[in-house]
């Protein structure tokens, strides 16, 4: 049995209220997912050391409240209706084992939304309606400039369309690994750049930290997590979570090394390197 929240209280939108929030509000976005709630529950992730001021910073944000910024964990602590079988049984096995840590950590009294609203693809059942949530996404940074700040191996929308309607793009690479031990060198960059510009953040634990940062001084910042790979799989058709060529991909076999082939147009993009 999956465990649920007393009386099912916990307030989370779906992933299609999350969107809708996102568009009509034009807000920032912090997004928990499994990986925050490891190291908030004093663990690391495969791409992430823990560090204790993450640690601390997750906590500070997970049940803030701010009218420009919202707070995301996943729908599943909800319902697990509408997943693949693979999709349901990670998550029974995680909630299993995490459960009682994870309810100690939210506020019952909170507004949450939903943070695998970047997973509209590959871990639903149906998905039929993937293609009309990437149109979604696709308007959130419609005729806007935007500043992609993204590990060194991720290359967000490079290869396909996904941002084939924005104005212009300017990026700001990061380490593609513990990002967050260059928090301080990066967040001062981003702050240097147009609070015009939409702010995308592709960084793991660092793009919940930075998004909110970011939110409180007048930016709009979305962690964007994994949408830019969820939409190669959805092009390429797959069921299966496989490597991406020329980008990142965590949490597959071999996906974490990447041979990149000249890309003149992506270095023009390119406004700061932070090196690792």
């Amino acid at each position: 049995m999956t465990p649920s929240f007393k009386n099912n209280e916990l307030i989370i939108k779906n992933s299609d209220e999350t969107l809708d929030k996102i568009l009509e509000s034009n807000c920032s976005v912090s997004r928990f997912g499994d990986g925050e709630f490891n190291v908030m529950l004093g663990g690391s992730i495969n791409f992430q050391k823990h560090s204790v001021i993450l640690k601390d910073r997750l906590f500070e944000i997970i049940n803030s409240q701010h009218s420009n910024h919202i707070v995301c964990i996943p729908y599943v602590f909800k319902s697990l209706r509408g997943l693949t079988p693979k999709s349901k049984d990670y998550w029974r096995k995680y909630m299993n084992s995490k459960y009682n840590e994870i309810k100690t950590l939210l506020n019952s009294n909170n507004e949450y939304y939903d943070s695998l609203v970047t997973r509209v693809y590959i871990d639903h059942l149906d998905k039929s309606k993937s293609l009309e949530r990437f149109k979604k996404f696709k308007k959130i940074w419609d005729g806007k400039n935007i500043v992609i700040v993204e590990g060194s191996k991720t290359r967000f929308g490079r290869g396909n369309n996904l941002l084939e309607n924005s104005r212009s793009i300017k990026r700001i690479i990061c380490p593609a690994e513990s990002a967050f031990s260059k928090y301080q060198d990066i967040v001062t960059e981003v702050k240097k750049q147009s609070r015009e510009d939409l702010i995308l953040i592709s960084l793991g634990p660092t793009a919940t930290v930075l998004a909110y940062d970011l939110a409180k001084s007048g930016f709009q910042a979305i962690d964007i997590g994994h949408i830019d790979i969820e939409y190669e799989w959805f092009l390429q058709g797959t069921n299966d979570k496989i490597p991406i060529k020329n980008k990142y991909v965590n949490e597959v076999k071999g996906g974490r090394r990447v041979d990149f082939k000249r890309d003149i147009e992506y270095e023009e993009q390119i406004v700061k390197r932070i090196e690792e």
